[in-house]
């Protein structure tokens, strides 16, 4: 079992950076894949960054490419997602997830199986 609570949201203004942080309990985290989603109000959940368990490959949406880094410290149980030059548009609630998504699915909400509460980031004009 594995539980996963998120850290770092709050209000930025546009232009500025954020950086959350997921952090999981249980030794099986590191055998999963990382993921960060999110979801504005009124909007469809969508994917935003994923990362292998190893780190060795990660993948963006491409509204945040460029701008947005994913990154995980195993041995501290942590994935982390570096926020820079927010927009507007990136407020939601951002949910951290780990599972067994792979390379190829890595975008498939329901591939992971464990998911935290969501921490809120609003960006203002």
């Amino acid at each position: 079992q594995v539980q996963l609570v998120e850290s770092g949201g709050g209000l930025v203004q546009a232009g500025g950076s954020l950086r959350l942080s997921c952090a999981a309990s249980g030794r099986t985290f590191r055998s999963y894949t990382g993921g960060w989603f999110r979801q504005a109000p009124g909007k469809e959940r969508e994917f935003v960054a994923a990362i292998g368990w190893s780190g060795g490959w990660t993948n963006y949406a491409d509204s945040v490419k460029g701008r947005f880094t994913i990154s995980r410290d195993n041995a501290k149980s942590t994935v982390s997602l570096q926020m820079n030059n927010l927009k507007p548009e990136d407020t939601a609630v951002y949910y951290c997830a780990a599972g067994s998504a792979g390379s190829g699915s890595y975008a498939k909400w329901d591939l992971y199986n464990y998911r935290g509460q969501g921490t809120q980031v609003t960006v203002s004009s």
